[in-house]
């Protein structure tokens, strides 16, 4: 494999808490050095030389919630499609969401999506089981034997667990194999409503999802982590007193992490406009008051980390009256750019937005990224932090389009994806 050397970068390595102008050097699929102290070492013959001048180096980005059509929707999306897609956007690792069909429950299911992407994608794809069998909140799936297969975290997806033993039971099992429960919060007969509720909603005429519909299960979930001692992440919450009882749940000792949807951080309610249904998402885009919160507790801490819930949907499911189109966006491709908002706004350092973007949930989530240090595989992207571009449909690599971003104006550009020291993706 060709040595790729990066010279006069901007390296920024939350892994190490390095950012600095330096050189990286890639080889044989790992980092074999990146800082300004690798920027003497010589360069070995027949190495390719990228002049980086002006751009930035970090590890690529590691998406912990991706839904993915394959198996039985790949007209929405296909692993293949996915990787692509991520590759573009920075993605070089993605935890795949359960909810497929069938459903991923059983070992051989897992092994289907390691094969699949192993073959297809262009980026590194990890499995997540479901919790329960057939996402159904009843019956405990096999945790063991579905985490030696290849499943990172156990979760039941799009869906909240609401029998309340059940979910003690899967929280003391999975504490038992040292597994991940990452669930969403929303209780289904508070939370049956189409957007956030409130004045906005009321003058639009659609039914509102309250805040405490995510608030009751997530403070139920918490309790129930503390009293099992089991690892726990709430996959992705939306209004700022969920980050205040995560925050306190951190302070007492229990082991739990929290993730915010960038829509979360970027959007509000008032974004929905006249009921345009690519703004309809779950949790819904809140008041601009919990959006200021979550970017306040995913500078402080209180947030570990940032996902695009990229959920791709058709025409067919998108194009029909607010309240009876189906929810979720795609993110892959967009989710650094609209990060970089946060960056570029003075809100959140680069250094802390790259840690919640890549080494923080490589972290939570045992896997191998979210580091340039030496000896790491050779996951990494180029970045131009302030390449000025516009989202178009027609540009989007995913299979589906039904982006909340279309036609806006985004500073920060990806030009060139490598995963274990190959390059996937280049402009």
């Amino acid at each position: 494999m060709t040595t790729t050397i990066f010279t006069d970068a901007r390296i920024v390595d939350p892994s190490r808490g390095l950012d600095e102008v330096g050189t990286v050097v890639v080889g044989n699929g790992i980092i074999q050095a990146a800082g300004a102290s690798a920027r003497n070492q010589g360069i070995p013959e027949g190495a390719q030389v990228v002049e980086a001048r002006g751009k930035t180096v970090m590890p690529g980005l590691v998406d912990a919630r991706v839904f993915i059509g394959e198996p039985g929707a790949e007209h929405r999306e296909t692993i293949a499609s996915a990787g692509l897609a991520a590759a573009a956007g920075g993605v070089t690792s993605l935890i795949m969401m359960p909810d497929t069909d069938p459903v991923i429950d059983d070992v051989a299911l897992v092994e289907f999506v390691l094969r699949a992407a192993r073959d297809h994608a262009a980026v590194n794809i990890h499995p997540s089981a479901a919790m329960t069998r057939g996402l159904l909140g009843a019956e405990m799936t096999e945790f063991g034997l579905l985490q030696e297969a290849g499943a990172v975290a156990f979760t039941d997806g799009r869906r909240s667990v609401t029998d309340n033993a059940v979910l003690r039971r899967a929280m003391t099992y999975a504490r038992d194999f040292g597994a991940v429960i990452a669930l969403e919060t929303n209780d289904p007969a508070l939370g049956g409503g189409v957007m956030n509720e409130g004045l906005y909603a009321s003058w639009l005429g659609l039914p509102g999802v309250p805040r405490e519909a995510e608030i009751i299960p997530l403070e139920r979930d918490l309790r129930l982590a503390r009293l099992t001692r089991a690892k726990y992440h709430a996959a992705k919450i939306s209004t700022a007193v969920s980050a205040d009882v995560v925050a306190r749940a951190k302070n007492d000792g229990a082991s739990v992490t929290a993730g915010t949807a960038i829509h979360s951080l970027a959007l509000n309610e008032h974004d929905v406009g006249e009921y345009r249904t690519f703004f309809r998402l779950a949790p819904p885009l809140r008041a601009e008051e919990d959006r200021l919160s979550m970017v306040e507790a995913l500078k402080d801490g209180s947030i570990d980390i940032i996902v695009s819930s990229h959920d791709p949907q058709d025409v067919d499911t998108k194009r029909l009256p607010f309240a009876d189109a189906a929810v979720g966006a795609v993110g892959l491709e967009t989710l650094l750019a609209v990060a970089l908002r946060l960056h570029h706004n003075g809100e959140v350092p680069l250094l802390r937005l790259v840690d919640t973007l890549s080494t923080a949930p490589a972290r939570i989530f045992g896997l191998q990224a979210g580091s340039l240090a030496p000896g790491a595989p050779a996951d990494l992207i180029l970045v131009d932090l302030d390449h000025p571009w516009v989202v178009t449909e027609a540009d989007l690599v995913s299979r589906s389009k039904n982006t909340c971003f279309e036609g806006a104006r985004l500073q920060g550009k990806v030009l060139q994806t490598m995963v274990g020291g190959r390059t996937v993706f280049e402009i």
